[in-house]
């Protein structure tokens, strides 16, 4: 399969993985980040492995990316889940020690995206920091939609390895 068939493959099926995913993450920004990260799986299997009937080998992908991403929200859904024996009342202020490590990760985070290629920490930054949607990336870098969607998915690549290193 070419990255061409992968391509028409996008262009068919997005907005129903997208939906697909919607339905199973219920977040949009989840959502959207799980349908590229099932295209770039797509992409990346496709030059190594035949794949007889892609549409059926992209939803068993999509599906694989949500149990993924199901589990790991359960995770982080625990990790905020406070022991309360002991406590005499409801603490107004965050603890110090939460405070120092969020700003620790969100240093972390940051040198992550400083460390992307211009081009797509550029496109990273107006894509999650500013809200433009990949097409309106596209037209104001002067780069087709396919690359924006290729430079999110790097970005993400990088987060994502770079905060399971943080938290687990």
């Amino acid at each position: 399969m070419t990255d061409a068939m992968v391509q028409g493959l996008h262009e068919r099926e997005e907005s129903r993985i997208r939906r697909f995913f919607g339905r199973r993450l219920r977040n949009r920004e989840d959502a959207v980040d799980a349908t590229q990260e099932t295209f770039m799986r797509m992409l990346e299997a496709s030059r190594s492995t035949l794949i007889e009937n892609p549409q059926a080998y992209l939803f068993q992908v999509a599906r694989s990316v949500a149990r993924v991403a199901s589990e790991r929200a359960a995770r982080e859904r625990a990790m905020f889940v406070e022991d309360s024996e002991g406590l005499e009342h409801a603490e107004d202020r965050p603890i110090q020690d939460r405070i120092v490590n969020a700003r620790q990760c969100l240093l972390i985070m940051a040198r992550t995206i400083e460390g992307l290629p211009n081009r797509c920490q550029q496109v990273f930054i107006l894509s999650r920091l500013h809200g433009l949607s990949n097409g309106a990336i596209a037209d104001e870098l002067g780069i087709s939609r396919n690359m924006v969607e290729k430079h999110i998915i790097r970005a993400l690549l990088e987060c994502r390895k770079m905060r399971a290193e943080i938290i687990f």
